[in-house]
């Protein structure tokens, strides 16, 4: 089982840094940029994910999916949203099979 309470502390910290001095937070730095800063964030850290799962050096790969991860949180942040958001869907879809959950979304 995963413990999601780490995700949960996590998005309620970044929700909390969002208004900080970005001088001072690197969240609210991302804010403070705005949403593009936020997507190139993401789009950076799923890039390196991607790298380092072709290398195969499993430390690594957890180290840029953490990182992916973090910069999904302040996207979901930015949106107002949180981690048990995504969880819920993930609930939602537990048992269900791949194909079939994207037929119910017409994919």
């Amino acid at each position: 089982m995963i413990d999601a309470t780490v995700l949960r502390r996590l998005g309620e910290v970044i929700t909390a840094r969002k208004q900080a001095d970005p001088a001072s937070s690197y969240v609210a730095s991302l804010f403070a940029k705005g949403e593009d800063a936020v997507l190139k964030k993401v789009a950076e850290e799923a890039a390196e994910t991607l790298l380092a799962s072709k290398e195969g050096d499993k430390l690594h790969i957890v180290r840029e999916t953490a990182d992916l991860w973090f910069h999904s949180l302040i996207l979901l942040a930015w949106h107002g949203l949180g981690p048990d958001d995504v969880l819920a869907e993930l609930r939602r879809r537990e048992g269900i099979s791949g194909i079939d959950e994207k037929k119910s979304r017409g994919e």
